[in-house]
């Protein structure tokens, strides 16, 4: 579903992706993790074209990223995207945030968008706040109204850049819950995240990243149970502890 081969990029002089190889199968789950300023944002970013690259090639459902006759605003409205800090748009309603790409970009009609959109809501447990304002929720909340609103265009993956990293330490659990759920029903996730306890659960494969580049990609089991690099061991000693 997404393959990313021999992927560079240079801010300037300075490389922040180094010949990154990476492949996410259809219904898999696949954790990024790593030291902060690894590139592992970076690299979640070029996956949907948010981040521009200088070499390699990103292929998602088939569909070149970097590829000239490529319509980046249709491949992101089939790539769903959850951001650190929510992005939702403050002076729209909850029900407003869900609709609006679906009516823009996918052409729905805005009562097919409403009844998608709060189907959605009631999966993650936010029927009753869909009058309501983002200031008016919490940080959990409305990342898990973010969730929703990726899930209302239909996404054949979903991308996460360290959802739960800003929020308070008892709101974790609402957002991982959710993202629990949608990695046991199938969808193709790749995820950004120091959260270890979500990667022991549900992913299939683990990346580790430092320094721009990808040092392992290992299944899970045999990534948590005996990292090849001294660099991973060293961090997962300290992230575990």
């Amino acid at each position: 579903m997404i393959d990313i081969r021999g992927v560079s990029k240079w801010y300037g002089r300075f490389q922040v992706l180094t010949d990154c190889t990476i492949e996410v199968k259809r219904g898999e789950v696949v954790v990024v993790c790593g030291p902060s300023g690894s590139g592992k944002s970076t690299l979640i970013k070029t996956v949907n074209g948010l981040e521009p690259f200088q070499q390699g090639e990103i292929l998602v459902d088939g569909q070149s990223v970097g590829g000239k006759r490529t319509n980046l605003s249709k491949l992101r409205a089939k790539v769903g995207m959850v951001f650190q800090h929510f992005e939702l748009f403050p002076h729209l309603s909850i029900t407003e945030n869900l609709t609006l790409a679906q009516i823009k970009v996918l052409g729905r009609g805005k009562d097919e968008a409403t009844r998608k959109g709060l189907t959605l809501l009631d999966r993650v447990g936010l029927r009753t706040h869909a009058d309501k304002f983002p200031g008016q929720l919490s940080g959990g909340q409305q990342q898990r109204v973010a969730i929703a609103r990726a899930l209302s265009m239909d996404p054949v993956a979903m991308l996460f850049d360290e959802p739960t990293s800003a929020l308070d330490p008892e709101m974790i659990n609402e957002v991982l819950d959710v993202m629990v759920e949608l990695a046991q029903e199938g969808t193709t996730m790749m995820c950004v995240t120091h959260e270890m306890g979500f990667a022991k659960k549900v992913a299939h494969r683990v990346i580790f990243m430092d320094k721009g580049a990808i040092v392992e990609d290992d299944q899970k089991d045999a990534f948590f149970a005996s990292p090849k690099s001294e660099r991973a061991k060293e961090f997962l000693a300290k992230i575990l502890h």
